[in-house]
């Protein structure tokens, strides 16, 4: 759906890769000007990153929101995450269009979208389907929420007529998105998350829902086949619903297969990742991709050369029968409940947890961490909330930083046992990001490998 900013005034409410990669495309495209809003300052935000932009030519607007820019523009783009401010709904009341980066990109980009959102396994949705359509030898571009901002698609092969963008979407992203022609949408699951933000869980659940707001009767809507909560979502849209992983769905196991509507049959063998949510994950790349037209040959080809996300899962190191894996994605409870269930059957598990909580109940943990606990260290400001609800089934030790908590888990470990880091919180608290969080505690891990360990009194 080409749309023109040409000769328009472009204001990016929100500094962050995904607000500049906006501000720089309405440029790009035409824009008499593009507008940089943000309630921190140039120190706050890094003077070097201020003036980067200024070099590109955009108009760095720090320490607040000015209503009168806001109210002077013709198109306002929200960065994720910007709460409600009362300068933005003031622009929205005057008649501004305000919308999502996502919805600003998709007006100068006409391949074939398959969007994924869902509170856990999205980023490796998007990443396995990404590698499955490029396999096709379709040029693809995979990012959103994920990597790269959908407005750096634009210009590239993927953003032309017979291109296609795999591309991960928020709860954050999809509040402002609503006309783009997502040819498939794929909804993986709802639990509990950014209720901060939200205030319920059908507040946060209708905010998911929308990936499914601009499909049509020739569109596909991917939910799992064994959740009826979001089969009625899918149900409540206009196009088509197909599913994945139950007795009769599109995609789903076979002994040892996983097998597809199409004839397509796939050793489970073939897949590196591990756990039963990644093998669901897995059934839901693949019909994603069957669905925009992939063939057999090319799903083979892109579940054999996925090795996994960093920060998912991931292995760090192994030492004297201690297993030590790096889960920093697990930003939420039912995350973390999805990283103990992939721990394997008879092992026990000293689960590193904590962060910044976000408003949910840590309930769901307590039977795992029952059945496979050895410990549980905290760390962060989550702490005290997490060992009231949590600290009558295992040992529960705190720790000043990620490198005292892999210290302390190290010493609670015993041979066969998991050293598991799965947060169930954010990591703002103590780290920019998940990412940084996951580095930390890989870092410590190969720093105290090797060295004595003092093992914890339990």
């Amino acid at each position: 759906m080409e749309r023109s900013v040409d000769g328009k005034r472009v204001t990016v409410v929100g500094f962050g890769r995904s607000g500049a990669a906006a501000a720089k495309l309405a440029l790009k495209m035409g824009a008499r000007e593009a507008v940089m809003q943000d309630k921190r300052d140039a120190v706050e935000l890094g003077d070097d990153k201020v003036l980067e932009l200024a070099r590109d030519g955009i108009r760095p607007e720090l320490g607040g929101h000015k209503v009168q820019t806001l109210l002077e523009s013709d198109v306002v783009v929200l960065s994720p995450g910007v709460p409600k401010l009362e300068a933005v709904s003031a622009a929205e009341n005057a008649g501004i269009d305000v919308i999502s980066e996502i919805e600003f990109a998709s007006w100068f980009i006409h391949g074939e979208y398959i969007a994924i959102t869902g509170t856990n396994g999205k980023s490796t949705v998007t990443t396995l389907a990404g590698a499955i359509v490029a396999a096709s030898g379709v040029p693809t571009f995979v990012g959103g929420n994920l990597g790269a901002p959908l407005s750096e698609a634009v210009g590239t092969p993927a953003a032309q007529p017979g291109g296609a963008l795999v591309v991960e979407l928020s709860s954050y992203q999809l509040e402002r998105t609503r006309s783009v022609p997502f040819r498939v949408s794929v909804l993986l699951n709802v639990t509990p998350d950014h209720l901060d933000r939200y205030g319920s869980l059908a507040a946060y659940a209708a905010a998911k829902q929308r990936i499914f707001l601009s499909q049509s009767t020739r569109d596909f809507a991917v939910v799992p086949a064994m959740d009826p909560a979001m089969v009625a979502m899918a149900a409540a849209g206009s196009a088509v619903v197909q599913t994945y992983a139950g007795p009769q769905a599109d995609v789903r196991l076979d002994g040892d297969f996983i097998v597809d509507r199409w004839g397509g049959r796939f050793p489970r063998s073939l897949l590196k990742i591990r756990g039963g949510h990644n093998l669901e994950n897995a059934m839901a790349a693949i019909l994603a991709a069957r669905l925009l037209g992939v063939g057999e040959s090319a799903v083979r080809e892109g579940l054999e050369g996925f090795e996994g996300l960093p920060h998912r899962m991931q292995f760090v190191a192994e030492e004297e029968g201690i297993s030590y894996f790096n889960d920093s994605k697990a930003t939420n409870v039912a995350a973390s409940v999805k990283a103990l269930e992939g721990v394997e059957q008879g092992r026990r598990v000293v689960l590193v947890a904590g962060g910044r909580d976000k408003g949910g109940s840590y309930g769901p943990l307590r039977p795992l961490l029952e059945k496979k606990g050895r410990a549980l260290v905290l760390v962060g400001e989550a702490t005290e909330l997490m060992k009231a609800q949590l600290e009558d089934l295992v040992p529960v030790r705190h720790a000043d930083d990620m490198f005292d908590a892999v210290r302390i888990a190290r010493g609670c470990a015993r041979k066969g046992d998991v050293v598991l880091l799965a947060p169930a919180c954010s990591s703002l608290d103590m780290f920019e990001n998940y990412e940084e969080r996951g580095r930390v505690f890989s870092a410590a891990v190969r720093a105290l490998v090797g060295t004595s360990r003092q093992e914890e009194d339990l």
